[in-house]
């Protein structure tokens, strides 16, 4: 049995929804926090069973009879997100999984000015030292994040970030794709995979531009210091730690740690993958309720 962490979230829930186009719904199981949230699988013949990484007991239940697991990393940072990886790995080799998977990053490294990079490196090396065959796949940032960052830039016409470097922003869809076709075929990518990315690295420069072209209406780009820009968010109640992991995307991105575009993703969804300028199309689209 295929069991998916998560499976309520963004990510998850895609991955779980192209796997049941792939595998029979009686060989899919989902550990989630809460099993309300996932009736709609159940409905479709998904084994739905509550686990959270902070439970190790209930892990063991949720990944009864896995033959692979894929460990959504958890949406949070620092040695407590590594602490909470490590339970879920453990669970999965207790469980007898054949393979483990996890949703890593591109640029996972222990020296990344990102932390939650380190966070994933860190993890890799815990999937590493468990001796169960693992696959890290290491997504390209989500999309999602640029339409984050980019926030109301349309109406208001400019964007101030802090300086950055080109990112090669991909979408959740492509990535839950490719994820399910991993999954689908047990063994495909073995160990850390090659960054799993869409075919552009754009900067915010870039982004301003492609509004700017989809809109009609001019979007100014705005270089804002990292002092700034942190003043901005604790200004706006977000936590000074929260602000500086914030400002570690910038800085990674500055050295060039999303900059790699790789084929990899392509391959694995036998066609280009969706580029930036799709997503925020649609998202355009959507807040003009078209």
């Amino acid at each position: 049995m295929i069991i998916v962490t998560g499976a309520t979230g963004q990510l998850g829930r895609q991955i779980v929804d192209q796997l049941l186009t792939r595998v029979s719904a009686d060989r899919i199981g989902v550990s989630v926090r809460d099993p309300k949230k996932a009736q709609t699988l159940a409905d479709q013949g998904v084994r739905v069973r509550q686990g959270s990484f902070t439970d190790p007991a209930g892990l063991a239940y949720a990944f009864e009879g896995a033959s692979q697991v894929l460990v959504i990393s958890a949406d949070k940072m620092g040695d407590e997100v590594v602490r909470l990886h490590r339970t879920a790995i453990d669970a999965a080799v207790a469980a007898g999984a054949r393979r483990i998977l996890y949703t890593s990053q591109m640029g996972a490294d222990a020296t990344s000015h990102f932390q939650a990079c380190r966070d994933h490196a860190a993890t890799e090396a815990a999937l590493d030292a468990s001796g169960v065959p693992y696959t890290s796949l290491r997504n390209g940032f989500y999309a999602s994040s640029a339409l984050q960052f980019l926030g109301r830039a349309a109406e208001s016409g400019e964007v101030a970030l802090p300086a950055d470097g080109p990112v090669a922003w991909t979408a959740h869809a492509d990535l839950a794709e490719a994820t399910a076709a991993i999954l689908a075929d047990e063994g495909r990518l073995d160990g850390p995979t090659p960054p799993l990315t869409a075919s552009q690295a754009l900067t915010f420069d870039d982004i301003a531009d492609i509004t700017t072209a989809l809109t009609g209406r001019a979007v100014k780009r705005i270089t804002a210091s990292d002092e700034e820009f942190r003043q901005q968010l604790t200004g706006h109640s977000v936590p000074a730690e929260s602000a500086d992991q914030l400002l570690g995307i910038f800085a990674a991105a500055r050295g060039g740690e999303f900059a790699t575009v790789d084929p990899t993703l392509a391959t694995l969804l036998g066609r280009e993958p969706v580029s930036l300028q799709s997503v925020l199309s649609e998202h355009l689209s959507a807040a003009d309720g078209h």
